[in-house]
């Protein structure tokens, strides 16, 4: 039961590979929310700048306070627009790294359920014992990261459930204004 260099330089390979996907996975996640945060800055711009050229040509008080007023709800909406994107971003971001950890954690499992095996068919007389304990205890972490797991994506439907909630009670406070 002797590690090869084969078998070292296939490990190696295989970590390279799964750091070359987290990378480029955070990579493309940075790169959506660049460019969300561009768009939207670019619209705050524009729309500050009509909002200055409005204000600038009212003729009287009631005018500049009737332009504030019809200045807030589409500034309003347009945040809450973002969050959503940002949101939805990082919601998919978050799936794409569970994948990745998911699959690097099942192909470490299947290693290392494969290297005890072979251990146990060249072990002495006896050591079935710490064979077993070890397979337990690998099932054990197992077993708590897989509660881990249903934890965290009831936690990732609490927050959606919440930013549906934020986004209805932002049309209807829309809806009573208008």
């Amino acid at each position: 039961m002797y590690v090869t260099p084969e078998q070292v330089s296939a490990s190696g390979k295989a970590g390279v590979e799964a750091l070359v996907s987290l990378a480029n996975a955070q990579l493309a996640a940075y790169e959506r929310l660049s460019t969300l945060s561009l768009d939207a800055t670019r619209s705050a711009f524009e729309d500050s700048v009509n909002y200055a050229r409005a204000v600038l040509g009212a003729k009287d008080v009631q005018e500049v306070v009737n332009l504030s007023a019809a200045a807030a709800q589409p500034a309003l909406e347009k945040a809450l627009a973002y969050s959503r994107k940002v949101y939805e971003v990082s919601t998919q971001t978050q799936g794409e790294f569970t994948k990745l950890m998911e699959a690097q954690a099942a192909e470490a499992n299947r290693n290392m359920a494969a290297l005890l095996d072979k251990f146990a068919k060249n072990a002495p007389a006896g050591s079935d014992v710490a064979v077993a304990a070890v397979k337990s205890a690998i099932a054990a972490a197992n077993t708590a990261y897989d509660s881990f797991t249903k934890v965290a994506k009831q936690a990732s439907e609490i927050a959606e459930a919440n930013m549906s909630a934020a986004a209805n009670a932002a049309k209807d406070v829309k809806k009573k204004a208008a």
